[in-house]
């Protein structure tokens, strides 16, 4: 059996994996070993219900020079210490990483494998050694659009996302808790009495979102009561760094040469967790909105087509009815009043699943597979 080094398995995606690889009975098939960049020496998770007694050192080259593989949610900080010191000192094992460092460098594989699994085992085959999961949105947009994309069907999207607080990391989850309990805090009593005016009520809000006070230690404005409309840094071009990643990554994914022109809007929303995309895809030839929903459910046993009316669209496809499962609902699907070939579609996943943790745990599979 291979020896897997874990860092960075505290972190919300390291939770999930975790979770997830309890769940599929996977450490039966690997011997794991725990790091840690802070507490090394301490004792780690339970694993088969045996307590893992003592962590190591997550900057020790020689430790991890005895992996045979190393899968870290750590971040693009260690991955910038660690990795190019372990190549340097002559490491040949597999890399598995959550953090956006290495995905566009030529040597690494974006692993999505329901969506490229061809690509990754030709890179197996080649000899690369490092495999990176892709932006969450990314992710899930090609779960959710996997047949056209497979098909050959698409021109080009324009996508606005709906990016919920964990996105971002367990601290802005919590900042966006704390700023929900100041709002409520501020307006608990009107609440309860009938007679208080709505409008004063809401004034109270606006005037507490407004304050010097309001808890803003990591989002840099208030999240709680709003929204977000810029995620990640500047390209330059007006674009943000999180909207770029979108036709970038789908197309290293799909293994083309930016064959596919995929562009929008990114914001931050107050949901807790699970993003949520809306489509407007030009198709590049006629085809019927029912061949559209076949192409789309024939291509994953995870997505999970909503038909297009009001009931169905508001008990299953929003972030509540899909946190914590692989689903990936699929709906608003209909022909747009600008031309037969453009379609709307909506999207909702869990971007801590789907979006992190899911494609790294089933690479690592096809690791200690070969």
């Amino acid at each position: 059996m291979k020896s897997v080094g874990f860092i960075g398995w505290r972190g919300m995606v390291g939770s999930v994996l975790l979770d997830r690889m309890h769940k599929e009975n996977d450490f039966v098939k690997i011997i794991p070993h725990f790091f840690s960049t802070s507490q090394s020496g301490k004792h780690g998770p339970i694993i088969n219900n045996v307590p893992f007694k003592k962590l190591k050192d997550a900057y020790n080259i020689n430790l991890l020079k005895e992996m045979d593989i190393i899968l870290t949610c750590q971040g693009g900080s260690y991955t910038n210490t660690i990795y190019s010191k372990l190549r340097e000192n002559h490491w040949k094992g597999y890399w598995i990483d959550a953090a956006s460092t290495l995905r566009m460098k030529d040597d690494s594989i974006i692993v999505l494998d329901p969506i490229n699994l061809k690509n990754i085992e030709k890179s197996l085959n080649d000899g690369i050694k490092t495999f990176v999961g892709s932006n969450c949105t990314v992710s899930l947009m090609l779960m959710a659009l996997g047949g056209l994309f497979s098909s050959n069907l698409i021109d080009w999207i324009s996508v606005s996302t709906y990016q919920a607080a964990s996105g971002a990391g367990a601290q802005y989850v919590i900042e966006l808790l704390k700023q929900m309990g100041a709002l409520y805090n501020i307006v608990s009593e009107d609440l309860s009495n009938q007679s208080c005016s709505i409008l004063n009520i809401t004034k109270k809000v606006t005037k507490k979102i407004q304050d010097d006070d309001f808890p803003l230690k990591y989002f840099p404005v208030p999240l709680a009561g709003s929204l977000i409309p810029w995620i990640d840094i500047n390209m330059g071009n007006g674009q943000s760094r999180e909207e770029w990643k979108g036709q970038f990554e789908t197309n290293k994914i799909l293994g083309y040469k930016n064959k596919v022109v995929i562009d929008g809007t990114c914001v931050r929303i107050s949901s807790i967790r699970c993003h949520s995309q809306s489509f407007l895809i030009k198709l590049n030839k006629n085809i019927s909105l029912k061949n559209i929903e076949e192409i789309i459910t024939n291509h994953n046993k995870w997505v999970n087509f909503i038909p297009n009316t009001i009931d169905e669209t508001i008990s299953k496809l929003t972030p509540s009815a899909v946190t914590g499962t692989l689903k990936i609902p699929v709906g608003r699907l209909r022909q747009l009043s600008i031309g037969n070939r453009y379609v709307s579609a909506f999207t909702v996943g869990d971007q801590l699943l789907w979006g992190a943790a899911e494609p790294l745990r089933r690479m690592l599979n096809l690791l200690i597979n070969i």
